[in-house]
């Protein structure tokens, strides 16, 4: 899952972004407006933790844009404005959370993961797809219902595939979401191609279908046929 914290105070972005990261979560971050408004223009976010106050803009304006542009991430606003009106403002304006600084890192976890849950249409907090089957909360990966070993970024690559079902997606997209924004920076991502692999083989020798489709010169994409 791939996250982007909006957060102008340092030392508060490094503790966030330092405990979902050992937490499994690839996660961006952004000190002002300008910032994030270019990120969220040019990748795509699971879930963005926003600031209300920014040095160079409001983050009810930015929410705002998040909505006009019908990005599909989910928004935890995080701010040190706890009155209800502020919090009543925010979900109005479309957030999926308000959580008021100062706050326990695993109570922020918490609200990260039962907005994505709420995400997922599947009952359970299970993700399905025909013969797989992916616990989101324990991480655990089922092919016909033999429990598979995947890495952290196997899992996350699975689940990235099977949201994005019928989906070109492109190599550097897929590089992007499992390591960083900063790949599109990388001329050579060829270490994609052995994720790739052992993902697929790893599903099919559990009695898996083979779904990743190759789309020759673009990319892959994750489709029933």
């Amino acid at each position: 899952m791939k996250i982007l914290l909006i957060e102008d105070h340092k030392e508060l972005a490094y503790s966030i972004t330092d405990y979902l990261k050992k937490e499994g979560y690839i996660c961006e971050t952004a000190s002002s407006k300008i910032e994030a408004e270019e990120k969220i223009d040019f990748y795509d976010y699971d879930c963005i933790l926003l600031d209300l106050m920014l040095p160079d803009g409001n983050g009810l304006d930015l929410l705002k844009d998040i909505h006009s542009k019908k990005q599909n991430s989910s928004v935890i606003i995080i701010s040190a404005k706890d009155t209800l009106d502020h919090k009543l403002t925010g979900l109005d304006e479309g957030a999926d959370d308000y959580i008021t600084k100062p706050f326990a890192l695993p109570e922020l976890h918490s609200r990260i993961k039962a907005v994505l849950r709420r995400k997922m249409p599947e009952l359970n907090h299970t993700l399905l797809f025909n013969e797989i089957s992916i616990n989101i909360d324990s991480k655990e990966c089922k092919v016909k219902n033999t429990l598979i070993n995947l890495t952290p970024k196997e899992l996350n690559l699975l689940i990235f595939f099977i949201s994005n079902e019928n989906r070109m997606l492109s190599k550097q997209s897929i590089a992007g979401h499992l390591w960083g924004d900063y790949t599109y920076s990388i001329d050579n991502i060829d270490f994609v191609y052995q994720h790739l692999k052992n993902l697929r083989k790893k599903i099919t020798d559990a009695g898996g279908k083979d779904y990743l489709q190759t789309i020759y010169g673009l990319g892959y994409k994750w489709q029933d046929v």
